[in-house]
């Protein structure tokens, strides 16, 4: 199932964040809630599906943006990114700690934010991939369901929105030139990447790489013959290797 981006901005300037929340939603995020304080964002994260904050740093509040960045890192499994006025060393010192998934300094255009959300995405899912297996612990349904999707998923570019994939429905990813197509069940996605990048990225066990050109998720093998196997209906050639790895695999 895809899922647009849902966003939800923390920005204690209201026109400054009027203005955020119509820039994203004309590119084709869905923004969840925009609030001036501390404490209406983690109640917004409390009772509603978030997968991306804009955390201004200077907030309405006695704590800070930092102080939000903090709590998502220890209640969340969620990328942030401060939006902020300051880029002095000492405020940037003080924002590293908390280690965001991006900065955006003000004033910025459309693309600025477009493209500090593109990087915060990228930077959260290189994340995942190097700390793979962390656990994040806490009692809010909610929250524990967008973690476990996110564990299950991986983040595809379609125009401007990003969707969110189930690993399950991958079925294989084909190279063609500088892109990749990634088929699911019933649509395609073209994704710009080399393969064995985007093979990083996938679940060990269930992906491989069937042939040069071609990454395969194995529970979607329908048949097998001597040179190709078929998904869907669909003939994929095969390597030498591969076809040892799943006969040996038939066989166990």
């Amino acid at each position: 199932m895809e899922h647009p981006i849902k966003i939800l901005i923390v920005e204690d300037n209201v026109i400054i964040a009027d203005d955020m929340q119509s820039m994203l939603e004309e590119i084709g995020y869905e923004v969840v809630d925009n609030v001036i304080v501390y404490e209406q964002a983690v109640e917004v994260l409390k009772n509603n599906h978030v997968d991306l904050v804009l955390i201004d740093i200077i907030l309405a509040s006695d704590k800070t943006g930092i102080d939000l960045g903090k709590h998502i890192r220890d209640v969340y499994n969620i990328p942030f990114v401060f939006v902020t006025s300051n880029s002095d060393k000492a405020t940037v010192e003080n924002a590293k700690t908390v280690k965001p998934d991006g900065y955006l300094v003000k004033p910025f255009e459309q693309q600025d934010l477009y493209t500090s959300i593109e990087i915060a995405l990228s930077n959260f899912n290189y994340a995942k991939k190097t700390n793979s297996g962390g656990e994040v612990h806490n009692d809010e349904g909610d929250s524990f369901m967008s973690n476990s999707v996110l564990k299950d998923s991986i983040f595809v570019k379609k125009q401007h929105l990003y969707y969110r994939i189930q690993f399950g429905d991958i079925q294989f990813i084909k190279a063609d030139n500088v892109y990749l197509e990634v088929n699911t069940v019933d649509k395609k996605f073209l994704v710009r990447s080399p393969l064995k990048d985007y093979l990083e990225k996938l679940p060990k066990g269930k992906f491989y790489r069937a042939h040069k050109s071609y990454i395969v998720n194995v529970d979607h093998i329908d048949a097998i013959n001597s040179k190709d196997i078929m998904i869907n209906n669909t003939l994929i050639p095969i390597s030498k290797d591969f076809k040892e790895f799943i006969i040996s695999s038939m066989n166990s």
